[in-house]
């Protein structure tokens, strides 16, 4: 079983429906709470786990102010995603018309890796690299 998250990366969108989808069906994660929001707010809330272990939150852009995240800026945020499946995701990645900014490789560190960004400009790097 995998162990819950506790640290959750959390991220803006001004199409946080649309990220939803890119994270979904190409990075792997799977949408386990999506909380609409109002008309100026598409998303209030989501959480998005990866079978592999962790998660992520996003919500859209706009509506009430409710403090820090709103604050956030769609574009500024830079995930790492563990997984042994980087070959597969960095397929769909490419399929997707994503712009893959460094491109595949392996490090000195022993890292199979890569780095893109997402349809609003955050950066995502997916590595079987699981750390120190």
């Amino acid at each position: 079983m995998t162990p819950q998250p506790t640290v959750w990366p959390a991220l803006r969108y001004d199409d946080a429906p649309r990220a939803i989808r890119f994270l979904v069906d190409v990075l792997g994660f799977e949408e386990t709470l999506v909380v609409p929001g109002s008309a100026e707010r598409e998303v209030a809330h989501a959480e998005l786990r990866r079978p592999e272990g962790g998660g992520v939150m996003l919500g859209s852009t706009g509506g009430p102010d409710d403090g820090v995240h709103d604050a956030m800026k769609p574009g500024t945020g830079a995930v790492y995603v563990v997984s042994d499946r980087v070959d597969e995701i960095h397929r769909r990645v490419r399929a997707a018309g994503a712009e893959i900014t460094l491109a595949l490789h392996d490090t000195e560190y022993g890292s199979h890796t890569f780095s893109l960004r997402d349809g609003e400009g955050n950066s995502w790097t997916v590595g079987t690299y699981r750390g120190a």
